[in-house]
C-alpha cells in the first residue's frame, strides 16, 4: 500500500438494488482500510437520501439527469441539465479529492463517470443486474475495472480493462446469515424460529413478492393453503394493503385455524403465518427451506450465496429483465423459474407439495444454489477499488 489517505467517491442510488451494494463495498473498503476517506454521490430523492448517512457516510447530490428516450421537450432540455450537473459534479470530485471513483448505476452514476473520466480519475463500476442499464453502459467506455454479478451482461470494457464476475455485495444482514449458515445452520435455525414463532423441526416455505406484495403470487399461495400445510408451514408476506385477500382464500382453503402472525406469541397457535411485511428478513431466511419469490437480482443473488432452494417468478414487466436474472442460477440447478401467467393454484398443487415431500431434490436445489451463489462480492469488489486508488 502507498503512504496517505486515500479518497474514495461511490456514486449511484436511487433504489434499493443500487444503495445497499453500495453501502456494502463502502463497509468493507473501511474494513480493509479505516484510513480511507469514503463520500457517496447521489440525489436527495432516491434511498440513499436516507440510507447514506444513516450508515455514516456523507452525501453530496446532485438532480437526476436520466437519458432521453425519445424526441420531446426533455430531449431539448437535456444538454444544459447534463452541463449543469457535470460541473457540480466535477465540484465535489475536486472538493473530496477523488483519487477513484466507483459507480453502481442509477441516475447519479452517469454524471460522474463522464466527469471522472475528463479529470483523468480511475473508474470502477458494478453491476448488479443481467442486463446493464444505461448509466453503466456509459461508464464502461471508460472503466478501468467492471465486477458484474452476472456473466454476459452486454457491458463492453474498453481495452486493457478488466471486467469479472465478482457476485453481489451483500447487506451486512445477510453478508452475517451466510457466514453463520455455513458455521451453525441447525442452531441458527433454532434462534430465528423462537423469534418468528415457527417450529425449527418442520419445513417452512417463506412466499414473498417484496414490500408491495405480488398479486399472483398472493393468490396462488393461499388458495393452495390445505395442500401446502400438509408439508409444510409457510411465512406469507403479503405485501402492504394485501393481507386481507390473503386472509380470506386461505380462510377458503385450510379454514380460520391454521392462520396465525409472526413473533414469539405465534408459536403453536397455527401453521398459517402472514404479515405484510418483515424488517428481519433474514430471520425468514435462516428458517427457509423453500423461497417463492419475484426474481429481483438483488434476491437472486441473496438467496444463491445463502443456498436456499427457490421457485422465481419473475415480474413480467419490461424486456424481462427479472427471467434473465434467475436463468443463470436456475440452470445451475439451483431452484426453478414460472412464468407469472403459469403460476396459479393448480400448478401450485401440482408441483410444489411433490417438491417439499422430495427433500432430496429439494437439498440438490440447495447445493447447487450455494455453488453458484458468491459470498465474499464487497471485499472482492472494496480490494478492486482500493488498488485503483493506489492502496492495494
Amino acid at each position: 500500500m502507498t503512504q496517505g489517505t486515500p479518497h474514495i467517491v461511490l456514486a449511484g442510488g436511487g433504489t434499493a438494488g443500487h444503495v445497499n451494494p453500495l453501502l456494502a463495498v463502502a463497509g468493507a473498503i473501511r474494513e480493509i482500510d479505516p484510513a480511507a476517506q469514503v463520500t457517496v454521490i447521489g440525489t436527495a430523492v432516491g434511498l440513499e437520501k436516507d440510507l447514506v448517512p444513516q450508515a455514516g457516510y456523507e452525501l453530496d447530490t446532485i438532480e437526476k439527469v436520466p437519458f432521453p428516450r425519445r424526441p420531446n421537450l426533455y430531449m431539448l432540455r437535456f444538454p444544459a441539465k447534463w452541463k449543469r450537473e457535470t460541473a457540480k459534479v466535477r465540484s465535489i470530485l475536486e472538493s473530496r479529492k477523488a483519487d477513484v471513483v466507483a459507480g453502481f448505476g442509477g441516475y447519479a452514476s452517469a454524471p460522474v463517470y463522464a466527469t471522472a473520466h475528463r479529470m483523468g480519475i480511475p473508474i470502477a463500476i458494478h453491476e448488479q443486474n443481467a442486463r446493464a442499464g444505461m448509466a453503466n453502459k456509459l461508464g464502461a467506455r471508460w472503466a478501468d475495472f467492471i465486477g458484474t454479478v452476472y456473466e454476459g451482461t452486454g457491458l463492453k470494457p474498453r481495452q486493457g480493462a478488466d471486467i469479472e464476475r465478482v457476485g453481489l455485495p451483500l447487506r451486512p444482514a445477510i453478508a452475517r446469515l451466510a457466514k453463520r449458515i455455513g458455521e451453525d445452520r441447525d442452531g441458527l435455525r433454532r434462534e430465528a424460529a423462537a423469534q418468528l414463532g415457527v417450529d425449527p423441526a418442520r419445513p417452512l416455505v417463506l412466499v414473498t413478492g417484496g414490500s408491495l406484495g405480488a398479486q399472483s403470487l398472493n393468490r396462488a399461495i393461499a388458495s393452495s393453503a390445505r395442500e401446502l400445510l400438509e408439508h409444510a408451514q409457510i411465512i406469507h408476506l403479503t405485501g402492504r394493503g394485501k393481507i386481507d385477500e390473503v386472509r380470506t382464500l386461505a380462510t377458503e382453503s385450510a379454514g380460520a385455524d391454521v392462520l396465525t402472525g409472526l413473533g414469539p406469541e405465534s408459536a403453536g397457535s397455527g401453521d398459517y403465518h402472514m404479515a405484510e411485511y418483515l424488517e428481519r428478513i433474514d430471520l425468514a431466511f435462516a428458517c427457509a427451506d423453500l423461497v417463492i419469490c419475484r426474481a429481483g437480482a438483488g434476491s437472486v443473488s441473496e438467496l444463491a450465496a445463502l443456498g436456499l432452494p427457490a421457485i422465481y417468478v419473475p415480474l413480467p414487466i419490461g424486456n424481462g429483465e427479472q427471467r434473465f436474472n434467475a436463468e443463470p442460477v436456475v440452470n445451475a440447478g439451483g431452484g426453478l423459474m414460472v412464468a407469472d401467467r403459469d403460476l396459479t393454484p393448480d400448478w401450485v398443487k401440482g408441483h410444489v407439495p411433490a417438491l417439499l415431500a422430495d427433500r432430496e431434490r429439494l437439498a440438490g436445489f440447495g447445493r447447487k444454489a450455494w455453488e453458484y451463489g458468491i459470498r465474499d462480492a464487497a471485499e472482492v469488489m472494496a480490494r478492486h477499488v482500493l488498488a485503483l486508488a493506489g492502496r492495494c
